[in-house]
């Protein structure tokens, strides 16, 4: 009996990629399906970083090729690849950075600094090109939890090369001042200063930037939206209403703006007693839960009130670094994942695809 290449994506069908809930057939997955007698061999191609992913999905599609009769030996590369997205209307993509998520909350004091380093070098323990820029003009923290000191080189006195540990680049205020120098800056100042932060670093070739919003929606935000090709926002909050009540204001602004919202993560959802291990929701319940279901966004998911996050952050080397293994890196890995996935639904940048119109004057 030989083998079809219909009998071989029918197969695919019952193979269900765990991070997208899509099978690998019906989501086109599966490419350059190849027959030589009865032996088989084919391409998975995942759009986002899947390191961890990528045996387990090999072996789930070879499990699914070899129910077929008569079947010989299975092949299968699986692989991934990241792509720029479409960003807000009018704003051209960076030629160096394919996608840009700002992480940001209504509110300082909720962690997300600390979140959003952490979902960076999430993304880059699978495999991705990740890059972080400290938005927050006036409190960088970025070279303290990297664990970065010094300041950035330039080769040619007008652009800078990003700080670089544990796999990121690196750009922030913060590694051209004293760290106790404050920054008695205007609004305008501040603005064209995360501007040249962004353009005037020397990003090499990003999947993806991260970008450590400050808090609040005010000029940087405004300038984020306006100038800068963000593919989609992540909102961090913690469960308890005041920090709500300003989370909803960040929501709202970038809906305004035309910035999609990846979800919402849940920061010191519940307390973690390091006696004797009782969990107490000491910020209150489900908050971020239910804000996803008042504005039909996605709950990315909730990480623990402990210690440790914090002790692994002020040392320079954030959980996912210190605690590779451990739950609470397994949660942000989780969560990156899910913003990657997010990320890789959405419509593919196509400018490069139009063809441009040039007038001429015989």
């Amino acid at each position: 009996m030989s083998i079809t290449i219909d009998a071989v994506k029918a197969a695919l069908t019952t193979v269900i990629d765990p991070n997208t809930g899509k099978d690998l057939q019906t989501s086109k997955s599966a490419r350059n399906i190849q027959l030589d007698g009865n032996d088989v061999a084919f391409d998975v191609e995942l759009g986002y970083p899947a390191k961890s992913q990528i045996d387990g999905i090999r072996k789930a599609a070879i499990a699914a090729v070899r129910t077929i009769d008569g079947v010989g030996n299975v092949s299968v590369n699986v692989y991934s690849k990241i792509v720029a997205h479409a960003a807000q209307r009018g704003v051209k993509l960076m030629s160096n950075v394919k996608n840009i998520i700002a992480v940001a909350s209504g509110k300082g004091g909720v962690g997300k600094s600390t979140t959003a380093v952490n979902l960076a070098l999430a993304l880059a323990a699978e495999g991705a090109q990740v890059g972080i820029l400290d938005a927050d003009i006036y409190g960088p923290s970025q070279p303290m939890m990297m664990g970065i000191s010094g300041r950035p080189e330039t080769i040619d006195g007008k652009t800078m090369e990003p700080m670089e540990n544990h796999g990121l680049q690196v750009s922030s205020i913060g590694f051209m001042i004293d760290p106790d120098e404050p920054m008695v800056w205007r609004g305008p100042i501040v603005t064209q200063a995360l501007q040249q932060l962004l353009d005037q670093t020397n990003w090499r070739d990003l999947d993806y930037l991260i970008v450590d919003m400050p808090p609040g929606t005010g000029d940087i935000q405004l300038t984020l939206s306006q100038k800068v090709p963000v593919t989609g926002a992540v909102i961090v909050t913690t469960p308890q209403d005041i920090a709500l009540l300003d989370a909803r204001k960040g929501l709202k602004m970038f809906e305004k703006v035309g910035i999609p919202i990846l979800g919402i993560v849940e920061n010191m959802s519940t307390h973690i007693c390091s006696n004797c291990g009782h969990a107490e929701a000491i910020f209150g319940a489900g908050g971020g839960a239910r804000m996803c279901g008042e504005y039909g966004v996605d709950f990315l998911g909730g990480l623990p009130l402990t210690m440790s996050i914090r002790e692994h952050a002020d040392a320079g080397r954030p959980t996912v670094i210190a605690d590779p293994d451990g739950p609470v890196a397994k949660v942000y890995k989780e969560i990156a994942r899910k913003i990657a996935v997010k990320v890789a639904e959405k419509a593919k940048d196509m400018s490069s695809k139009f063809p441009s119109i040039v007038i001429k004057n015989d």
